[in-house]
């Protein structure tokens, strides 16, 4: 189809809609490699409504479904969770010829960069809509299916061998946690940066829940207290809290208690899941599949970091 994606998009959202709408101030937000992410303005003869749209790109850093993520927002929304309202789910294509779906546009707050020093500053079980395209594991089947799935990725994206995250494959296959104490909605890509706030300790919304899935609550901690969320700190957990004031945060808000044995795979696990998602970003990129510079970036520094925290946590659990 013909025509710049403001103008495509316009068509496609008043048919949809069924009213003329105008699309104003389309942009390209940085970031957000497994979705193309655009900020705009839709204008109706009712006003203007500040809008997000997520695009499938022609390749990604991660393989998600753009319906799961549509209904983990669904799910959350208006519910006591900080996550956009979604307005519009396409899974054909349509005008915009790759999958897609728009969401209200949160403005006025910002994101935390991993690689941004002191970036927050002193701030430092029902029915839900998500449950239509998740599976519902056992609760001592959680590991074992996510675990299966990002080895199953490293060992069909990696371009060359790599000893470390194999050893702690290894490891966790042999050593599995006891079952969750409760399934639960699991983020997938809970942590720094993936929030939006006020600069003043307020969280105005959740962002990127293309990974959501029905799993163990535990995996969402041990992701967001990787290492590589640190900001550059040695002892705050992604760059705000100690670790023991964090979990205890966590065990209050959750009312579920950390078994040590349980989150020790966990985390060792983060760290496997992080380099299966670089090792899948460096393949992309160099295929030539979609040559995004953050996939590069990642399938090369941050691949490299992670091995140094894989190395640091075999260490750790062999002593």
């Amino acid at each position: 189809m013909t025509g710049s994606l403001a103008e495509r998009l316009g068509v496609y959202l008043t048919r949809t809609w069924g009213e003329p709408v105008e699309v104003e101030k389309l942009a390209r937000i940085s970031g957000g490699a497994s979705r193309e992410t655009y900020r705009f303005d839709a204008k109706l003869a009712s006003g203007r409504r500040p809008l997000i749209l997520r695009r499938d790109p022609p390749g990604s850093l991660i393989e998600t479904d753009r319906r799961s993520e549509f209904l983990a927002l669904k799910s959350f929304h208006g519910r006591g969770v900080s996550a956009p309202e979604p307005l519009v789910l396409e899974l054909e294509g349509a005008e915009l010829e790759r999958p897609f779906f728009i969401m209200a546009r949160v403005d006025g707050g910002a994101t935390g960069s991993p690689f941004q020093p002191d970036p927050y500053a002193t701030h430092a079980a029902e029915t839900l809509p998500i449950a239509e395209v998740c599976e519902a594991p056992a609760l001592d089947a959680c590991w074992r299916r996510e675990l299966d799935y990002w080895s199953g990725v490293i060992e069909a994206d990696e371009l060359h061998p790599q000893p470390i995250v194999r050893a702690a494959i290894r490891r966790l296959y042999r050593n599995p946690p006891p079952p969750a104490h409760k399934l639960s909605v699991v983020h997938g890509d809970y942590r720094s940066g993936n929030f939006l706030h006020d600069g003043q300790g307020r969280v105005l919304a959740i962002l990127d829940w293309e990974m959501a899935h029905l799993g163990d609550p535990l995996e969402d901690l041990g992701w967001a207290m990787d290492p590589l969320w640190r900001h550059n700190e040695t002892d705050r957990v992604a760059g705000m809290l100690p670790r023991a004031e964090a979990i205890a945060i966590w065990e209050g808000a959750s009312g579920l208690k950390v078994d040590p044995a349980a989150f020790a795979w966990w985390e060792l696990f983060a760290s496997v899941k992080g380099q299966a998602i670089w090792t899948s970003s460096a393949k992309e990129y160099r295929d030539g599949g979609y040559m995004e510079p953050i996939l590069g970036f990642s399938g090369w520094l941050t691949a490299r970091r992670h091995d140094e925290i894989l190395a640091a946590k075999l260490a750790e659990l062999a002593a």
